[in-house]
């Protein structure tokens, strides 16, 4: 049976004549007669009874017209999911990132593959890490950008290196530092983002490493938001430098060399991409790392703020 004769039975159905049909369908009348012909010897059933002024379905015809326009409909569909996955030019890729480059890195690596390629469309899911590596594992996502490296069979393409400060109000003592060790903040309140999030682990790590484990006085998933509630004199925070000063704060440099966070491009490394997500692939590893630039004012806040008592 084939999928053409299947979509010419519910033009019939529609129509209700054979000839104009045919008209419609651009063939000829015998090729449409036999079309109808193959598909009831097949089925062993008459599908369309003959009347004077054209054909109807039978009770049976029904039922198969029903299961034809839904064979065809989705045989076209799957046409069109192809081609989105195989061409290149106009295909469809989903990339994942974290919700704290939702407005810095992200719209930068976007507006740069859009001038590249502007029949592509990506479609773009903003979510924690733990999220992100199920939608990598599922597939709802094809690459992601994220931070810290996950683990498992992803393959990795650093996109950017931020340097982090401590950021603090401006009338805090500590703002004429120049630098300071982490083991220095001894029981300052910390604002940072909630438990799960990539940027969460990375700062957690950092503590752990000075030996300190400083109270939490508010949680938000928005970098830019945990800066405005420093500069509101709610605690101090860790942030990549580009932040530091965006409502008035200080940003005071930390020793060593660990206090920095790399961000990088992502995806399964044990199955094979579709060819507009390879595109993405390759355009972000081909590119120079985009220059950082201070970042706005967030224009919303989706996670959630929390004091602790």
């Amino acid at each position: 049976m084939r999928i053409r004769d299947l979509a010419w039975l519910a033009a019939l159905s529609d129509h209700q004549h054979v000839t104009e049909t045919a008209a419609v369908l651009r063939t000829s009348q015998p090729t449409l007669s036999r079309a109808v012909a193959r598909v009831e010897a097949e089925l062993g059933t008459e599908l369309f009874a003959r009347m004077p002024d054209g054909v109807r379905p039978t009770p049976t015809g029904e039922l198969v017209v029903t299961a034809a326009r839904d064979i065809a409909d989705r045989y076209d569909q799957l046409l069109a999911d192809l081609g989105s996955a195989l061409d290149p030019d106009t295909g469809v890729v989903r990339l994942a990132f974290l919700d704290s480059i939702a407005t810095s890195l992200v719209p930068r690596v976007l507006r740069a593959f859009h001038e590249h390629a502007p029949r592509v469309r990506v479609l773009l899911r903003q979510e924690p890490a733990h999220e992100i590596l199920l939608d990598l594992a599922s597939g709802a996502a094809d690459l992601a950008i994220t931070s810290p490296r996950p683990d498992g069979p992803l393959a990795w393409h650093v996109v950017q290196d931020e340097r982090l400060v401590l950021v603090v109000p401006p009338t805090h003592p500590l703002r004429e530092r120049r630098e300071l060790g982490l083991e220095e903040l001894g029981e300052e309140q910390l604002v940072t983002t909630p438990v799960g999030f990539g940027y969460r682990t990375l700062v957690d790590g950092l503590l752990r490493q000075a030996g300190i484990s400083p109270p939490i006085s508010f949680e938000s998933q928005d970098l830019a938001t945990i800066e405005g509630l420093v500069a509101a004199g709610l605690g101090v925070a860790l942030l990549p430098e580009p932040f530091a000063g965006q409502s008035g704060t200080i940003g005071v440099r930390l020793t060593g060399d660990a206090a920095h966070r790399l961000i990088g491009l992502t995806w399964r490394s044990d199955r094979d991409l579709s060819v507009p997500a390879q595109r993405f692939r390759d355009f972000v590893r081909a590119s120079p790392p985009p220059a950082p630039q201070p970042r706005p004012a967030a224009s919303r806040t989706t996670g959630h703020s929390r004091q602790n008592s």
